[in-house]
């Protein structure tokens, strides 16, 4: 990039894109090239002026934003791309990650963020909203605890909890599977373990409460 970064800003909502221009142009390193309110004009003017920093709204008249960053990619336009979305979910993320993007940043949070991000960019790295730092993160504890019950389960163990939602002993289960009494007993106490339940009939309450997913 050159000595002062040159950027486009592209989004529908012109309150948004002059209060951008404005809190991005107070650092000396980056000038604002032009703006555009949809992406057909982005687009050109990506093309003609040659920035080295796009930022986008996802969200456009015409084309999107996405349509926009798959055409500079086509035409092989030296420009980095930052998304402005009001988007956190994981979907629309990995979207913009699989496009290439450089900067994620939620519009609430465009105010804050915005400058930084585009810092980070000049040094060639990435910047994401804490927003959807926070949000990743959710999901993914969540779905380590997801593997720490069901999802942590062996074949065989679901089905002798599948088998337990049925209402049947472990004599039942032992002949149904062709296996002995005590290793369905074994079997139980690992489902008990996995699933952190405990108590006589606490593994077939949490059987029945959980029979469709089993």
């Amino acid at each position: 990039m050159s000595e002062q970064t040159r950027i486009v800003i592209a989004d529908d909502h012109a309150l948004l894109r002059g209060g951008l221009r404005q809190i991005i142009e107070a650092e000396r390193s980056f000038a604002v090239v032009g703006e555009a309110s949809d992406g057909e004009t982005a687009l050109r003017l990506i093309r003609e002026l040659a920035p080295d920093v796009a930022i986008l709204d996802i969200n456009m008249p015409g084309l999107s934003g996405f349509a926009v960053i798959k055409e500079v990619r086509r035409l092989n336009l030296p420009c980095q791309i930052v998304v402005l979305t009001m988007h956190s979910e994981e979907a629309m993320f990995a979207k913009a990650m699989s496009f290439g993007v450089r900067g994620y940043v939620l519009k609430d949070a465009a105010a804050a963020d915005i400058v930084n991000c585009l810092h980070a960019v000049r040094r060639g790295q990435s910047f994401t909203s804490a927003g959807v730092t926070e949000y990743l993160f959710k999901r993914a504890s969540g779905n380590q605890r997801a593997v720490k019950g069901i999802g942590a389960l062996t074949p065989t163990e679901r089905t002798v909890l599948r088998l337990i939602s049925e209402y049947k002993t472990s004599r039942e289960i032992a002949l149904e599977l062709g296996i002995s009494h005590r290793t369905v007993e074994n079997h139980r106490n690992n489902i008990s373990g996995k699933l952190d339940v405990h108590g006589s009939h606490a593994l077939i309450k949490y059987a029945l409460q959980h029979s469709e997913e089993i």
